[in-house]
């Protein structure tokens, strides 16, 4: 079948040679993947939950407290009223005390329901204002609801809870949760990379910085991370002789290209093979051809340029 001749040639950690290649070269190569191109459409559609206009307020009309509490209550709300640990272990990388000022105060505030309505609401209406129109989004629904049915959850946690629940009737909608659902089975397959790799959340983050996806100040601000975690993060890193420089402007040495490489391969790989794979070449094209002009316009109209979700120009 031509999905797994993607999955297992065109694709191979051989054949992009990531050992043989230098930095540059290794980090455009990651961006031929099919699973990177679904992810780099589909990621933005998602990210109105976070960036878009309004997502505060929507939590603080339900009575949570300011946005980073507003962020980890609907993230998290698919998991059910869930412990500030379980979230630190899932989500990856948040500094322990920025959890536990949101988590599990959140769920004394508003139930996990009420998060997971009005997170659709919200998104369902923001997509909408974006140009989102019922037919693109239909006919992706109906090559993604599949994908979701027929996706492994095994050691995918976000992603089963996401995937547990009701496909709205509303086709904007819908997409917005298929979309949610493949980026936490992307997301979740990442931290197992990270773990495979020996990598933790900090370490991830100042590798992100070093290979120039987002500045330090960005990575560190948005996880918590005070100056001297960042820099133990750092040492860490460099001890390995992945990274070099400093702590504020750290970059990859080769070894640490190659790292990079190897974890962003086995993400791209296991998103493919555990999800995406029942995509036919062709179905994979469609999606990202009819979806890049609502995706480009979602991109430039709520994601900020420094962000660190590791999402650049589209």
């Amino acid at each position: 079948m031509c999905a797994a001749r993607i999955a297992t040639v065109d694709y191979s950690e051989s054949e992009l040679g990531y050992r043989r290649v230098v930095h540059r070269r290794t980090l455009r190569h990651m961006a031929i993947h099919p699973a990177r191109q679904i992810w780099k459409t589909l990621e933005p559609l998602h990210d109105v939950v976070y960036f878009g206009t309004g997502v505060k307020e929507a939590g603080v009309a339900i009575g949570l407290r300011g946005y980073w509490q507003t962020y980890f209550a609907f993230r998290a709300a698919p998991l059910g009223a869930v412990t500030p640990a379980t979230v630190e272990a899932i989500f990856a990388g948040f500094h322990p005390e920025m959890v536990r000022k949101a988590l599990p105060g959140a769920w004394a505030l508003a139930t996990p329901e009420q998060c997971l309505a009005v997170r659709l609401d919200l998104s369902t209406a923001l997509l909408r204002e974006l140009g989102a129109g019922e037919a693109e989004c239909a006919r992706a629904v109906s090559l993604l609801a599949p994908v979701q049915e027929q996706a492994d959850p095994t050691g995918r946690p976000l992603f089963a809870a996401n995937a547990a629940l009701p496909l709205p009737a509303d086709p904007v909608g819908a997409l917005w949760q298929l979309t949610t659902s493949l980026r936490e089975h992307r997301g979740d397959g990442h931290v197992a990379a990270l773990a495979t790799h020996g990598l933790t959340g900090r370490q991830a983050m100042v590798m992100q910085a070093a290979a120039g996806k987002a500045a330090e100040s960005v990575l560190r601000g948005a996880r918590g991370l005070s100056e001297r975690e960042w820099a133990d993060a750092f040492d860490e890193l460099r001890a390995r002789g992945v990274v070099e420089g400093e702590p504020v402007s750290p970059a990859l040495t080769g070894s640490g290209a190659e790292l990079l490489g190897r974890v962003e391969q086995s993400t791209d790989d296991a998103a493919w093979n555990g999800a995406l794979a029942v995509l036919s070449a062709d179905a994979v094209t469609e999606l990202t051809t009819s979806l890049a002009p609502l995706a480009d316009r979602v991109h430039a109209a709520i994601v900020p340029a420094a962000n660190p979700l590791a999402m650049g120009k589209r």
